[in-house]
């Protein structure tokens, strides 16, 4: 699940509830231009996606992409209910000083109906989210926008630990914690396949599957970003910045930099330290 880059915003938030009395018809059928999140919290029914039929039951989460014909029924003769998030998003980038927004995203990496695993972090999170939207104290989009983040993250978590590579992914997050403690030279694929013992190729597809990057990439970030933190604080050069950080060329330093960033290391110096 690669969320990298992305700004939401909330059209509305909702909560239904079936108390068994029958007076909710609990059906419906639509299309809507924007993106929904369905959080089942309790009952029995089903759900049609883009022609497929799925199964209701308490803790399902259902992710309803734009313009896409989608039917609701659940039983309203027995308790139960959802919550839902209506909201439209955009990549957002800044590079070079400049922020760059591209047109609205189509379609998440989220699977359109998946049961959740202990799914009471979840409900915690769109609970939150729901109430926050429906009491409209001061501030409350932007609550609910940082409340909507959060929530992804933990969609992500639980939905990780319910995949069957998720040790897989355990190993990726030591690759990540090695690259940090060996930031000051270079590290090669083949000595991170042996750490995590997994296949070369193994690695790079499970790699890019979680963090949305080639090792490499991910490995250059990194360093780059504390390539960032050492011209900021203006007492180094770019040779000995690329130094400290293992690159024993400091012009493929400058040229990995600029790639990252749109500048080359001098002039993020000139433009963050002396704003010319």
């Amino acid at each position: 699940m690669n969320f990298q880059n992305l700004f939401f915003y909330i059209h509305y938030c909702n909560y239904r509830k079936f108390d068994g009395s029958g007076r909710y018809s609990g059906k419906f059928t639509r299309t809507i231009p924007h993106h929904e999140l369905i959080f089942i919290t309790g009952g029995k029914g089903n759900i049609t996606i883009d022609k497929k039929r799925y199964q209701v039951n308490g803790g399902m989460l259902f992710y309803i992409y734009p313009n896409v014909l989608y039917s609701l029924e659940v039983d309203a003769e027995g308790p139960g209910g959802f919550l839902s998030i209506h909201f439209s998003c955009a990549r957002v980038s800044f590079n070079d000083n400049k922020w760059d927004i591209s047109s609205q995203v189509e379609m998440l990496p989220l699977h359109p109906a998946q049961e959740l695993k202990d799914y009471g972090p979840v409900y915690d999170g769109f609970k939150k989210l729901v109430d926050s939207w429906n009491a409209k104290l001061p501030g409350y989009e932007f609550i609910t926008r940082t409340s909507f983040q959060q929530l992804l993250i933990t969609i992500y978590h639980n939905t990780r630990r319910g995949n069957r590579n998720y040790g897989a992914s355990l190993k990726v997050e030591r690759i990540i914690q090695y690259m940090h403690q060996n930031i000051n030279r270079q590290v090669t694929l083949s000595e991170l396949s042996e750490l995590a013992q997994l296949s070369p190729a193994y690695l790079s597809r499970a790699f890019k599957e979680t963090t949305g990057y080639s090792v490499i990439e991910y490995f250059n970030k990194i360093r780059i970003d504390k390539a960032k933190e050492l011209l900021i604080e203006g007492d180094k050069k770019v040779k000995e910045v690329a130094g400290v950080l293992g690159f024993s060329d400091e012009f493929y330093f400058s040229r990995i930099f600029k790639k990252n960033e749109g500048v080359s290391p001098s002039q993020y110096y000139s433009k963050i330290v002396h704003g010319v």
